[in-house]
């Protein structure tokens, strides 16, 4: 990177990480035990916590209860300092959201994985977020159907294994030691699912067979490089800077899991997407629809522009968002990686509630009417479907 600092996004609320300095193996003590385990029951439990949040804040959306239609006042919008989601990286730094918006005020919070977002915005910290599927399902599968909707995509690909040098092959990996983003967030989900159908057992509190140790993403460079983890499932621009500048091999690129018999589209999965609380979109219609404009600009703007002008407006965003820029090669090797498209890729949707499950990090559940794509399409004058899993 240009600046070497690793200065974190904020509000890691919610992280189990382990820092510089502790040992790396997966060995907890009892009240740290009872603290993960209290997590996962938060994750994977009847949804107590998020029902109770969404239906004691406001009234289901589900109600006979007309909309305002009026504009809101603010938008809160919510995104991470990852290349994955440059269009909200985009649509912030040259205005093309605030300039939609109008009248609302925009306000935004940077995050570094999706259960944290999650939290915010199921709290009403937040009104939207940029954040990847698996904690977008199982926010919706916790609150009954009540929490969110998917409003667009934003990113897919840009998810890679990245390991060790000497880790040569799935069967290199028992006893050792994997980190995630954030437990249940989309690349531990990834990585869990992926780990069972090499036939490893992995458990959430770091147990099994191989452990994995859900760590912020900046912490897993430096953890990386110190010796203290074996390899990380990391979306962009971390899977890059552990291969370039800390010298990691690609063990499994994801893209070459989806064949695109789920999505007519082979190498495509969805990294990034775009959600909104549904009491807010039930409030401010007119809002969200605006927010679909800039984000659709963002993107189409980022599969217009040059190389080079992307990774400089990018670059100049992660340094606001994130406290840093990145090495050219980095970036360029990110991008590279990434389709950025407004479409969800709905089709995938149940593989990746089904990989939640194995995981251990949901439960399964019915998750039809999670899409609300009436405004994405619009906006943008398309089709963009909803594969029988909302509106359209």
């Amino acid at each position: 990177m240009a600046n070497e600092q690793d200065n974190s996004p904020q509000n890691q609320q919610g992280s189990t990480r382990i820092v510089a300095g502790q040992s790396a193996k997966p060995k907890r003590p009892a009240g740290l035990k009872v603290g993960i385990a209290a997590a996962v029951l938060a994750l994977i439990g009847g949804g107590a916590a998020v029902a109770s949040s969404v239906n004691n804040a406001a009234p289901s959306v589900t109600q006979e209860t007309a909309p305002s239609g009026n504009p809101a006042a603010e938008l809160k919008l919510g995104y991470f300092g990852n290349v994955t989601h440059a269009p909200a990286l985009v649509g912030v730094s040259k205005g093309f959201i605030a300039d939609a918006l109008g009248s609302t005020k925009l306000s935004t919070q940077v995050f570094n994985a999706g259960p944290a977002a999650i939290e915010a915005l199921n709290a009403g910290a937040i009104d939207a977020t940029y954040i990847g599927p698996n904690p977008a399902i199982n926010s919706f599968v916790k609150s009954q159907g009540q929490s969110v909707n998917i409003i667009a995509g934003a990113a897919a690909g840009g998810a890679q294994l990245v390991v060790k040098p000497e880790i040569s092959s799935a069967s290199d990996l028992k006893g050792k030691t994997l980190a995630s983003p954030q437990l249940g967030g989309t690349q531990d989900v990834a990585l869990r699912a992926w780990l069972s159908s090499q036939g490893y057992k992995t458990n959430v509190d770091g147990s099994g067979d191989v452990a994995i140790n859900p760590t912020e993403n900046a912490q897993t460079l430096k953890l990386f490089q110190d010796g203290k983890l074996d390899g990380a499932w990391l979306p962009e621009p971390w899977a890059s800077r552990l291969v370039l500048t800390a010298g990691a091999r690609v063990l499994v690129d994801e893209k070459d899991l989806w064949d695109g018999s789920l999505s007519g589209k082979p190498g495509e999965f969805p990294t990034t997407i775009l959600i909104v609380n549904q009491k807010f979109a039930a409030d401010h219609p007119d809002t969200v629809k605006a927010l679909l404009k800039g984000h659709v600009k963002s993107v189409e703007w980022l599969n217009s522009a040059s190389a080079s002008e992307k990774a400089t407006v990018i670059n100049a965003a992660l340094k606001e968002a994130a406290g840093a820029e990145l090495k050219a090669d980095v970036i360029d090797r990110s991008l590279k990686n990434i389709v950025f498209t407004v479409d969800p890729l709905a089709g995938t949707y149940q593989k990746l509630l089904a990989d939640g499950v194995t995981a251990g990090t949901t439960k399964q559940a019915d998750i039809n009417g999670i899409f609300d794509l009436r405004a994405l399409n619009g906006v943008s004058n398309g089709k963009t479907s909803a594969a029988g899993l909302g509106k359209e």
